[in-house]
């Protein structure tokens, strides 16, 4: 259960994402939104885990029990021995597939190729952009458009995908995300952007409920799988997760717009 319920903490790579939508729309109330957030992912996690014991995991297992070793101030050369070889062991796992993702994601946004086309047109013209409008229907719940279902699809590959993706498409600058907070020029200009083509704040907070809680990113998924053993729980998070996300956010978003 634990293990499953992993993808619902707020992880380092999902930070940038919070900080473009919540720098551009809710600015003023920025600190509130964001620890909102995380505490959300606690809430569906403990509520998960409830119908994950009483539903999924029914059966006691045994308890684990292990003697904890005596505690020894730890040696500069012990350190860097375990540094090295969890480092190592991290590269051979996670590294493989994170870069057949990164790879996959930049080919569907780079061809078919023009070189007469601008960075924004280009994505739009590419696979990838081509993807987002096949799709765009099944985001129609949340109020999503082309654009933001595909920074959702890049952010299967790396969830910082996503920031980028969703700079380029609207400001035309992948680094939007990059900048301080402060820079309230680049956040009014992608605000103004943003808007004109009907995204809103309650928009915006949808979707950051949705990168909150779906699709972890691909390592995520491998780690699940190494954990478990078992290939059938990485992809039970993947799917359990999705829709979880694409439940409570069409939830907010249709009965938002009731009240506003």
């Amino acid at each position: 259960i634990t293990v499953l319920l992993v993808p619902f903490m707020s992880c380092s790579a999902r930070i940038p994402i919070y900080i473009l939508l919540i720098g551009t729309f809710f600015a003023a109330y920025a600190s509130w939104v964001m620890l909102g957030l995380y505490l959300l992912g606690i809430v569906v996690a403990v509520i998960t885990a409830r119908l994950m014991r009483r539903y999924l995991f029914k059966k006691d297992e045994t308890p684990f029990v292990m003697e904890l070793p005596p505690y020894r101030i730890p040696t500069m050369k012990a350190t860097m021995r375990h540094m090295w070889a969890k480092g190592q062991q991290y590269l051979k796992k996670m590294g493989g597939i994170i870069l057949v993702a990164s790879i996959i994601v930049w080919a569907l946004g780079y061809f078919p190729h023009n070189d007469k086309l601008n960075q924004q047109e280009q994505l739009e013209q590419s696979y990838i952009g081509s993807i987002g409008k096949v799709v765009e229907p099944v985001f129609k719940p949340q109020g999503f458009d082309w654009k933001l279902s595909i920074g959702l699809i890049s952010g299967v590959g790396a969830k910082e995908i996503v920031a980028s993706t969703m700079g380029v498409l609207y400001a035309g600058d992948e680094t939007v995300a990059d900048d301080e907070a402060q820079d309230t020029a680049k956040y009014s200009n992608l605000y103004s952007k943003m808007s004109a083509d009907g995204v809103t704040p309650l928009i915006a907070f949808c979707y950051l409920l949705f990168v909150l809680l779906y699709f972890p990113c691909l390592a995520t998924i491998v780690a699940i799988k190494n954990e478990s053993g078992k290939w059938k729980w990485a992809i039970f998070t993947a799917v359990y997760t999705t829709a979880t996300a694409w439940c409570i956010s069409a939830l907010v978003y249709q009965t938002a717009r009731l009240f506003l």
